[in-house]
């Protein structure tokens, strides 16, 4: 621990993760975060503008070797996840991985229990927890006014054909379920909890051997269902969140702005209205209330922000608070995803 109390970390890999979804939020608490180190095996590689203050190298151990680094964000594609975890723990620093975590429920397992003999902190970077459409929804739900739950819907859509068009064989690591799923089934994990039973319609919309571009993930609970599903052929997408009660119901079109800002170069510092809503953009709440009365009302949408991962994983690390991201989470969802693919090929 340093003499600021700031957490200082250091990220593997440079491209659209690292600079899109992480440093602009990291960056954004500098009051915790001291953002040292950026390695990237082919420096300059992508087109990405440095950011000030950073060092950049293509030098991994010596990053590895800095004592003030206290954490390691790996950046990189799933399938060097396993081997980079195990040299970031080994070197005794504590680990974030994007998603998708791992290739398999197997190699989470044994990235998890390496971590648990060294005693160090293995989170999985679940932003998408602080989406304001997620936030929004969850409100409305803990206001009351719909009543008993009964059904959620999830949507998260493209109309990006030439994605699945592009590729002639099935990856397990391209396939949506893997590279999308794990954005949502987390938030219905976080949020409702494991699951009795799971019902799921994974889908190779252009043939066999091709690449997974469908899912419909059914999530059953007492007394409620909890929907999740995706597809890149949505020409129109459909409502971000539909949620329907005994007493009412509430539906929210647009998803979280973030990522739409993020795009445009457009970056939280400095910017008060970052990833928020217009008047458009808010959900619309329908409900009787307890004398029988009916209302129909736009709910302001909550504000997201995927700088509060980091503000958990500065409290989880410099201040010992539990971890935002369990492992039992994160095990759980490669369990889901591993047994809803496994007739893909």
């Amino acid at each position: 621990m340093n003499n600021t109390q700031q957490l200082v970390i250091g990220y593997i890999g440079n491209g659209k993760s690292t600079n899109r979804y992480h440093l602009p939020f990291a960056l954004n608490r500098p009051e915790k975060i001291k953002v040292k180190t950026v390695y990237q095996r082919t420096l300059g590689k992508g087109g990405w503008t440095p950011f000030d203050g950073i060092i950049y190298t293509d030098q991994l151990q010596e990053m590895l070797a800095d004592a003030e680094i206290q954490a390691v964000v790996i950046c990189t594609p799933v399938d060097s996840h396993k081997a980079l975890v195990k040299q970031v723990l080994e070197a005794g620093k504590h680990c974030v991985v994007e998603k998708p975590f791992a290739l398999n429920l197997a190699d989470a397992e044994e990235m998890f229990r390496l971590a648990e003999e060294k005693g160090l902190t293995l989170e999985c970077y679940q932003n998408r927890r602080f989406d304001s459409d997620f936030l929004t929804t969850q409100q409305v739900i803990e206001s009351g006014k719909l009543g008993q739950l009964f059904e959620v819907n999830m949507n998260y859509d493209y109309y990006r054909p030439h994605v699945p068009e592009g590729e002639t064989s099935y990856q397990r690591d391209h396939a949506f379920l893997y590279t999308h799923a794990c954005h949502t089934v987390d938030q219905v994990l976080s949020y409702f909890g494991k699951p009795q039973e799971i019902h799921s319609d994974v889908r190779q919309l252009l043939g066999p051997g091709r690449m997974n571009d469908y899912f419909d993930l059914d999530f059953l609970y007492d007394g409620l269902k909890v929907s999740v599903k995706s597809s890149y052929f949505r020409v129109k997408s459909r409502p971000s969140f539909a949620v329907y009660g005994t007493k009412g119901v509430f539906i929210k079109e647009t998803e979280d702005r973030q990522e739409a800002d993020l795009k445009k170069f457009y970056l939280p510092a400095g910017h008060d209205d970052f990833g928020q809503d217009l008047p458009e953009h808010y959900g619309t709440l329908i409900y009787y209330d307890e004398a029988g009365l009916y209302h129909e009302e736009k709910v302001p949408t909550v504000t997201g922000d995927y700088a509060r991962y980091y503000d958990a994983l500065y409290e989880t690390i410099i201040n010992g608070a539990p971890p935002l991201v369990t492992k039992e989470q994160t095990l759980e969802q490669m369990r889901i995803l591993e047994k809803a693919g496994e007739n893909l090929a």
